[in-house]
């Protein structure tokens, strides 16, 4: 009886969900290949931030980055962070009302943080092409914010798929595959506001 029972909850895990894991797993690594060539540039350059030539030092460019508003981005970003997960637990109680509602908050803190972040890029006095700096940090940020445009559209198309009454107590799996995806979203984002905004 134990070994039907054991049996019965290895297989609780979906081959859709066990692959979503694996995806996940990827992503990690990716991340994680992104922070080694970052924190690799750190440790060959004499100075961090470089020092830049006299030409861009000429033209103005500083390789500095301002602190406040990608705080309050992080900060819309964990929060959306908790709304998802509010998400997932009104629809494993069956309400698909308070799902809807909580994807539409979080799919609106997430498109403000990325619209933050757009501006705070507008304001930076360097560019991607001065020193190994600018090229590191917008590829970090960029490649984040790629994955947070993709964590909108998967909310977006849960959330049209809630409205259609496809989710219910005993069925969501797709529901929390995007609470997932969203949470290590904003995991990667806490990493990064960490090394680029804190530590620098």
């Amino acid at each position: 009886m134990a070994a039907h029972t054991g049996t019965q909850h290895r297989q609780e895990l979906s081959n859709g969900m066990l692959g979503f894991i694996l995806f996940l797993a990827s992503e990690v690594m990716f991340f994680g290949g992104l922070f080694a060539a970052y924190f690799i540039a750190r440790a060959d350059s004499p100075t961090w931030p470089p020092a830049l030539p006299a030409d861009k030092l000429a033209a103005g460019v500083e390789l500095k980055v301002e602190f406040a508003l990608p705080f309050i981005a992080t900060c819309l970003l964990v929060l959306s962070s908790v709304t998802i997960q509010f998400g997932v637990w009104a629809i494993q109680k069956g309400d698909r009302s308070a799902l809807i509602r909580w994807l539409f908050i979080s799919i609106v803190l997430g498109a403000v943080f990325l619209t933050m972040q757009m501006y705070d890029y507008s304001q930076l006095p360097f560019r991607a092409d001065d020193t190994v700096y600018g090229t590191t940090f917008f590829t970090l940020t960029g490649f984040h914010g790629a994955h947070v445009a993709g964590g909108i559209i998967f909310m977006t198309v849960i959330m049209v798929r809630s409205m259609a009454g496809q989710f219910s107590a005993s069925r969501h799996e797709a529901v929390e595959a995007c609470s997932f995806y969203w949470h290590f979203v904003d995991i990667v984002w806490i990493a990064l506001f960490t090394t680029l905004y804190i530590v620098k």
